[in-house]
């Protein structure tokens, strides 16, 4: 698996940015993906900015401006940029609409991201990148969330308070009525959680309401919060659900238990609490140089690092 983050999308645009040339009037942006590389490239290149449908109706963002409505037989030379491509569809109908609107203008299209073998299907690209692939600003959009087991709280949903952990009336509460974070489009494969078995129905409320679609729901069968301290089993519950061969990604919200559902499954975890995705627990734990994690990130990797790869 390939896995790409917004920091590598701008650093690799920054790194190759010469490869473009200088004399566009105008940069395009795909919807909606695109938008995000399109505006990188328009900030950088001092160029005027929108997205195909504004453009279609004249709509343009310039420097310093919030946006105004120019004819668009004003500018000659565009560039159509969208972040990646796979089957080429989406670039194929973007080339469509623009014929539209400008049959009769210097066009050149551009991908940060190409599948080996598409290169062609666009003038510039950036980085050649195999299937399969996730994109740090659209992986909760991903088309194979259906080979994926998601954690509830922390990703789905806020996490409790120390206050509303009871157990009782408040976390009843907390469950049916927490504050949604990363609600997929996508069904998902199976959601693996941490919550007590007791808590379904209301849990199971709380996923309706939100539209959270899913095949499958795997919670604790413990009897009280006090029991699932003792066993302390959350990584290894959850890492037991993943290491089925169907699965391919894991959505974690605590690092910690991110580190040990790799550690143990040997297979990719993304991490709510960094947005990062784990490939390598063990690498993860050593690198723990001054300066590349916050504090509370190197306590976590520490922990890790002497739990499990201490020699």
């Amino acid at each position: 698996m390939n896995f790409r983050n917004i920091a590598d999308l701008n650093n690799i645009i920054l790194r190759k940015l010469s490869i473009l040339p200088r004399d566009f009037d105008l940069i395009v942006g795909v919807p909606r993906s695109g938008m995000l590389p399109a505006n990188l490239i328009a900030l950088y290149l001092s160029k005027p900015f929108t997205d195909i449908h504004s453009f279609r109706n004249g709509h343009i963002y310039k420097a310093g401006e919030r946006g105004q409505f120019i004819d668009v037989k004003d500018f000659k030379k565009i560039l159509i940029v969208d972040d990646s491509i796979a089957s080429g569809s989406a670039i194929i109908k973007a080339k469509e609409l623009i014929k539209e609107v400008a049959p009769n203008f210097d066009i050149s299209y551009c991908a940060i991201y190409v599948v080996p073998g598409k290169e062609n299907l666009v003038d510039y690209y950036f980085e050649s990148v195999a299937l399969p692939r996730y994109f740090q600003w659209n992986i909760f959009n991903h088309t194979t969330l259906d080979k994926a087991c998601f954690d509830i709280d922390g990703v789905l949903c806020v996490d409790p308070t120390e206050e509303q952990n009871d157990d009782g009336p408040l976390y009843t509460d907390f469950i049916l009525n927490a504050a949604p974070l990363y609600i997929p489009k996508s069904k998902i494969g199976t959601l693996v959680t941490s919550r007590l078995e007791k808590y379904r129905k209301e849990t199971e409320i709380w996923l309706e309401r939100n539209g959270v679609k899913y095949n499958k729901l795997i919670m604790l069968d413990l009897p009280d919060m006090r029991a699932r301290q003792k066993a302390n089993s959350h990584g290894q519950h959850k890492a037991n659900t993943y290491k089925l061969s169907e699965y391919n990604l894991f959505f974690e919200s605590s690092l910690q238990q991110a580190l040990e559902i790799n550690k143990i499954t040997g297979k990719p975890v993304f991490c709510t609490e960094n947005f990062e995705m784990i490939f390598d627990a063990q690498s993860f734990a050593y690198n723990v140089k001054s300066g590349k994690y916050f504090p509370g990130l190197r306590r976590i990797a520490l922990k890790i690092r002497n739990k499990y790869f201490k020699k």
